[in-house]
């Protein structure tokens, strides 16, 4: 005799499952978090593999040895991350002074036409050299940590651009590794789980990339017609913080905007917002389904969610790595019912 009926016992079997599910990726987590010095370095290379298969590719066709393009690829990447970084720091330090006034003049104007609430942006404005200084003894006490923070990060930045150049160099091994590791008869199917990982993955970081540049130049070009100060250095914020979807375009919206405000005037920051918000609206209703439709495809509030529960496992490493993470596990689903019959979701 059945002391739980049918559906009760279903329900438990569910919970079950679901709980060891939890548990796994739980410890997972857990184990990337021990071991990030290591499972950073390899989740940046694979990105930066992404983004950079197509130049690798194309040299391999045009009859330059692996060896020798992969190390092009990863040339070319130093220079270009390089004079970019030199760009954008350039800037930053030449308008960042012009950027800061700009931010404290903005909270005077609030304080003027808000009162009590502006004032205490002011105060907090006015103030922070006061709060920089009180908490510099705890930032002080903590400089040799610092310092070592830099070398892991310096370290695990070599360390990533040494594994694209092996994941570039011998990714036409990828695919024989694999299926000699697969268990029975799931050779094929693993094959296509990791392609189809690959492919999202890889459309994430170049359909990023481009929109990130077509928003930079479009919103850059706009503050520079508006005579905005640190357009240049905005321009690069905007295109750093594109690879945070929408959270990101809302910051770096929100200080270009603020800045405005503070150097032009309200009727200047109101045609710097309408310049964002175009570029926003392009973004989402054309550039978007143009370009990633095809490759990533997930729910507005599911990458929320994703960001969120990055940022709260790695801060803004996790932000940066959480969606092509997801957009890469939403494809190896995919591919499973796929391959086991299941109807596809449809787009709407």
């Amino acid at each position: 005799m059945q002391l739980l009926p049918e559906p009760v016992r279903r329900v438990a079997a569910w919970c079950v499952v679901l709980l060891l599910v939890a548990g796994v990726g739980w410890v997972g987590v857990r184990l990337c978090a021990e071991f990030r010095t290591a499972v950073t370095p390899v989740l940046l290379a694979l990105l930066g593999t992404a983004l950079l298969g197509p130049l690798y590719r194309s040299l391999v066709t045009a009859g330059v040895r692996r060896s020798l393009a992969a190390g092009l690829t990863c040339v070319a990447v130093v220079a270009v991350v390089g004079g970019a970084v030199y760009i954008v720091v350039a800037a930053l330090i030449d308008t960042g002074d012009q950027i800061t006034a700009s931010l404290r003049d903005a909270a005077k104007s609030v304080a003027r036409h808000f009162g009590a609430a502006g004032t205490g942006l002011d105060d907090l404005a006015a103030n922070a050299r006061t709060l920089l200084s009180r908490f510099g003894g705890t930032a002080a006490s903590n400089v040799i940590s610092g310092v070592s923070v830099v070398g892991e990060s310096i370290a695990m930045a070599v360390l990533a651009l040494l594994l694209v150049f092996f994941f570039l160099r011998d990714s036409h091994r990828v695919v024989e590794s694999l299926r000699a590791a697969a268990p029975g008869n799931t050779a094929d199917t693993l094959e296509a789980m990791a392609r189809r990982a690959y492919e999202a993955v890889e459309g994430f970081m170049r359909g990023t990339t481009l929109i990130a540049l077509i928003d930079a130049t479009c919103i850059g070009l706009g503050l520079l017609i508006l005579r905005v100060p640190g357009a240049v250095g905005l321009a690069a914020l905007v295109f750093v913080t594109a690879y945070i979807p929408y959270l990101g375009a809302f910051l770096s919206g929100a200080v270009s905007v603020l800045v405005a405000l503070a150097d032009r005037g309200f009727v200047i920051a109101l045609w710097a917002l309408g310049v964002v918000l175009a570029v926003q609206v392009l973004e989402g209703h054309v550039l978007q389904p143009a370009i990633q439709s095809r490759t990533v495809q997930m729910h507005p509030a599911v990458v929320m969610l994703t960001i969120t529960a990055g940022a709260s496992v790695a801060g803004i490493l996790g932000m940066l790595l959480a969606v092509p993470l997801t957009a890469a596990a939403f494809a190896v689903v995919h591919e499973l019912r796929v391959r086991h019959g299941a109807p596809a979701p449809s787009d709407s």
